[in-house]
């Protein structure tokens, strides 16, 4: 797994041999845009209450595998 300076040594080449000014532009606002480390979310209280029931259905193993999930999905846009 690449360390998080791997990351960014990698990410700095590729920038440094973009030359469509463009492309720049809409990178810059991109990361300008993100949200950093430190801001904090406040979740409403539904939200709590939802992240407390998966929490729950977690516990008492009602999980669905990716896989799982992706095939549904595929087998419902089929069925429209």
């Amino acid at each position: 797994m690449a360390t998080v300076d791997n990351i960014r040594n990698r990410l700095i080449d590729k920038i440094l041999s973009i030359k469509n000014k463009d492309f720049l532009v809409a990178l810059d606002k991109l990361i300008t845009s993100s949200s950093s480390e430190s801001e904090i979310v406040e979740l409403t209280k539904e939200q709590k209450i939802m992240l407390e029931m998966s929490e729950q259905d977690i516990i008492n193993g009602k999980l669905i595998s990716q896989e799982a999930m992706d095939k549904r999905n595929l087998e419902w846009l089929n069925e429209m």
